[in-house]
């Protein structure tokens, strides 16, 4: 597989990972996608977890959508108010609206979540790294979330393709590192909340 430049900065490598993930085949993005769901779905932090937040599969990101069809879990999803991120419990086969990006988007009148019910978050990215760190697409929405106290306590779980696994992104002061990173081919812990979860060192 070739090799992501890694000397990159933020703008360039966003760039470069978007553009290889667009360029997967159908058959791959299903393929890969499904063995990532998977992981997920073996995971502690997913099965210990009540109350998940999700998204909406967006530009050929991971497609998880199979697991919001656990009847055992309530999901929520985001949906963007300004410059920040408002979390609704909604099931795929509710409303959806499409927000100011074209991602869908819970009805504004579905219910909201507190920040005390949620267990996990499933964290979409461009790219992550071996220490946790992650790229996003350079609007902020999630490092402002996680800018808070309360937000960044809570198990946060990374979920990107292989390639986009890379050794080190570049990070600025503001960055939070996420708990888990999980691809198709296994799982990555940084900061452990379950005894058991200690033991799982794929990546």
């Amino acid at each position: 597989m070739e090799k992501i430049n890694l000397q990159l900065n933020k703008k360039e490598l966003r760039r470069t990972l978007l553009q290889k993930r667009q360029s997967m085949t159908s058959l791959e993005w299903r393929e890969k996608s499904d063995r990532l769901t998977t992981n997920i779905q073996n995971s502690v932090l997913f099965n210990q977890a009540k109350t998940i937040l999700a998204y909406f599969s967006f530009r050929q990101e991971p497609d998880i959508s199979f697991l919001y069809t656990n009847s055992q879990k309530r999901w929520g999803f985001p949906r963007c108010v300004s410059n920040s991120l408002v979390w609704h419990f909604c099931q795929p086969n509710e409303v959806i609206n499409l927000g100011a990006y074209g991602i869908r988007e819970p009805h504004p009148e579905s219910p909201r979540i507190d920040i005390e019910e949620v267990d996990l978050i499933l964290v979409p990215c461009v790219g992550c790294d071996a220490q946790g760190y992650r790229l996003g697409y350079g609007g902020g929405y999630y490092d402002r979330l996680f800018s808070s106290p309360a937000w960044n306590a809570k198990a946060t779980m990374g979920v990107v393709f292989d390639f986009a696994y890379l050794p080190q992104l570049p990070v600025a002061s503001w960055d939070q590192p996420l708990k888990a990173v999980v691809t198709e081919n296994g799982m990555k812990n940084f900061r452990c909340f379950f005894p058991d979860e200690a033991k799982i060192r794929i990546l």
